[in-house]
């Protein structure tokens, strides 16, 4: 029995382990956070259940993944970037579902599908791919940041105009890869001068075409999308940052952060923020307990971008603590499969798609405990979600079939050292 279920279940245990735990506190969490769908829907069952499925369809796609030897992701690269393109093509014309005041989303066949989702994984697949090929003695061959360029930059570009921060996250995640994948200095220093200039005219094209309003009130919110509409003439900046609106009032709200009272703390400016702060704050160290938060009855993503803050509300800082703590576990086990690995490629793919998950994992926690502005980025493997959850399980299915090709080396080198003895 142990035997068929070790079979099933192959590669880092660690990881495994890693990974059932986050899932148990995701089916947990959620379904105490998802209040607000219950009451809307009436249904106490159905969220709970379509996330349960959706974790139970991703740990199904992790399984297969895992037993697909790491060459053959090599071929799926120019496949995924071709379809990545479309997709995101097609969001940025329009074609794609709006939701929040923002178009992510495009439907196939019935299913809602986020390419960014998709791309994020690509990217890193493709750098990957490049920076193993492109290996020399004494490190990268120059060229490879011409290329790796050449994919990452115009893909970020088109996830940008609708997800600034998933674009500015998966660009973070290449300068990574391209740091161990041993890059030339002078080639990261220039970028990172480029960057800082980027990032310096965004900020402020952002505050002078972007309008201060109050992100939380709907009715602001419908005559400013009533306005927009009747304009008959707009700028190509302005299509480009059409939602810059919402990033300028993420900013000034994170930048003129203030500490008040509680009682003077104003609920219907920026309640996502306050009623996160509250949430923390009327936690302790062990928390209130499973499903009696009180803060996710006016959370509107308490089941996702918020869903940390729940965490801490219900489970306390040890609980807090504990998935912090699974997330630094992960990173460093896919350093230490990295490390073991006979090719660049399976090592960089780890290495890269580790960082993807723990990096975003990290902006939502500093984003709950109001370290960060307002990103909209989902906690990888808990919060709810459709695309990401299974994409998300997808990428830990990749990491373990990288292991089990890094523990095959390992039990050569092992059996080579026993024969010598």
């Amino acid at each position: 029995m142990n035997k068929k279920i070790g079979n099933i279940f192959k590669g880092d245990k660690v990881i495994w382990m890693v990974f059932f735990f986050l899932c148990m506190v995701s089916i947990v969490e959620v379904f105490s956070a998802s209040s607000g769908l219950t009451y809307k829907s009436q249904n106490y069952v159905g969220p709970i259940a379509y996330h349960a499925g959706t974790i139970f369809i991703g740990m199904l796609v992790a399984i297969v993944t895992l037993n697909i030897p790491c060459r053959y992701f090599k071929l799926i690269t120019i496949p995924l970037l071709v379809v990545t393109a479309l997709m995101l093509f097609i969001v940025l014309c329009g074609g794609g579902e709006k939701e929040n005041d923002a178009t992510r989303w495009i439907k196939i066949f019935g299913f809602t599908i986020q390419p960014s989702e998709i791309a994020k994984g690509t990217i890193v697949l493709a750098v990957a791919q490049i920076l193993a090929a492109m290996q020399r003695e004494n490190g990268a061959d120059r060229q490879a940041f011409k290329w790796i360029l050449w994919i990452t930059v115009p893909t970020c570009f088109l996830i940008g105009t609708e997800n600034l921060s998933t674009a500015a996250l998966l660009f973070a995640v290449v300068v990574l890869m391209m740091f161990f994948g041993r890059v030339p200095n002078r080639q990261l220093l220039k970028l990172v001068g480029v960057i800082s200039f980027i990032v310096l005219f965004t900020f402020a094209m952002v505050m002078i075409v972007g309008k201060t309003t109050t992100e939380e009130d709907p009715k602001q919110v419908a005559q400013t999308e009533m306005v927009e509409k009747s304009t008959q003439k707009t700028t190509w900046i302005e299509k480009i940052l059409h939602r810059a609106d919402t990033w300028k009032n993420r900013i000034e709200n994170f930048i003129h952060k203030k500490d008040v009272s509680p009682q003077d703390y104003d609920l219907d400016k920026d309640a996502q923020v306050a009623h996160a702060n509250i949430a923390i704050v009327s936690s302790s160290i062990i928390g209130k307990g499973p499903g009696r938060s009180v803060e996710r009855d006016f959370l509107a993503q308490a089941f996702s971008d918020f869903i940390y803050a729940i965490i801490i509300e219900e489970l306390g800082i040890i609980g807090a603590g504990f998935v912090a703590f699974l997330y630094i576990v992960l990173l460093y086990r896919c350093a230490r499969i990295a490390s073991r690995c006979e090719n660049n490629f399976p090592a960089f793919l780890a290495m890269g798609l580790g960082l993807l998950l723990v990096m975003q994992a990290m902006f939502n926690m500093m984003v709950a405990v109001g370290l960060a502005p307002v990103t909209g980025q989902p906690l990888p493997l808990i919060s709810k979600g459709g695309t990401s959850t299974i994409i998300n399980c997808a990428y830990i299915g990749v990491i373990l079939s990288i292991s089990r090709s890094a523990k095959q080396r390992r039990d050569r080198e092992n059996a080579l050292k026993m024969s010598e003895v």
